[in-house]
Order: structure tokens, then sequence, then C-alpha cells
């Protein structure tokens, strides 16, 4: 089972998150995430427990209680709406906020003929199609 864990203090490396939650079960994966320009904790994070049983009782126990200062927020991870479960671009804070690209000028550069090479060479090829 994957359990998000948010509101996380930005010093928390994954080794410290595994150990709290651990005193629940074994613990299979646990990630902070770390935004890409930065290079900084986003404040949130992953574990994956295979033991269902486990899972629930360290969300049970976990959620709401302090961590280093901050009143954690432990919920059953659940996929993102309208994508994979944790796919995507995660370097993005904006979500599905930001305004669709145009494919105006992908869709001309995919159309546009595609010449033999120029000069004199490349005439006589257009020329005779060889």
């Amino acid at each position: 089972m994957n359990i998000y864990v948010g509101n996380l203090p930005y010093s928390v490396r994954e080794a410290e998150l595994r150990t709290a939650f651990e005193k629940f079960g074994t613990v299979q994966e646990a990630e902070v995430i770390i935004d890409r320009r930065s290079n900084r904790s986003r404040g949130y994070g992953f574990i994956r427990m295979d033991d269902p049983g486990e899972a629930r009782a360290a969300i049970k126990a976990l959620d709401g209680s302090e961590f280093k200062g901050r009143q954690l927020r432990v919920d059953e991870s659940r996929p993102k709406a309208g994508g994979s479960e944790r796919g995507g671009d995660r370097g993005d804070s904006r979500g599905d906020q930001r305004p669709a690209r145009s494919t105006a000028s992908t869709a001309t550069t995919a159309r546009r003929p595609q010449h033999a090479p120029g000069g004199v060479f490349g005439f006589f090829k257009r020329l005779f199609g060889r």
C-alpha cells in the first residue's frame, strides 16, 4: 500500500521518514519528493508498505501527530486526477493550471516537404527525380 505523508519539515530525509514508519512494520520504500529547480524538499513524501494492516496502523497512529515540530498529514496515496499514480512532471507545482501548449508550430513543421539537398546537385536530383 502506498502512503502519502504531507507537511514534512524541509530538513527531513528518506532515512528519517523510513525510521518513523518502521515502528509499525516493514517499509519497502521511503521517498521524500525533491524540487528539481531548488534541490530542496517539497514538504511531502511517500511510503510503500506491503502489509495493508501495518500500513493502516501507521496511518492511524501518525496522521495528525507531531514530527520534528510539524503536524503530519498521513493518508493512503491516491492516483492523480487524469493521470498515472505518480508519473508526470513533479517539478511543476502548478498542476493542471498550466495552459495547454499550442501545437500549431509542430503541426506546420511536420507537414513541411522534405527536399533534396540544395545547390546544383540538388537541382538535378529534383529535376530528374533521382
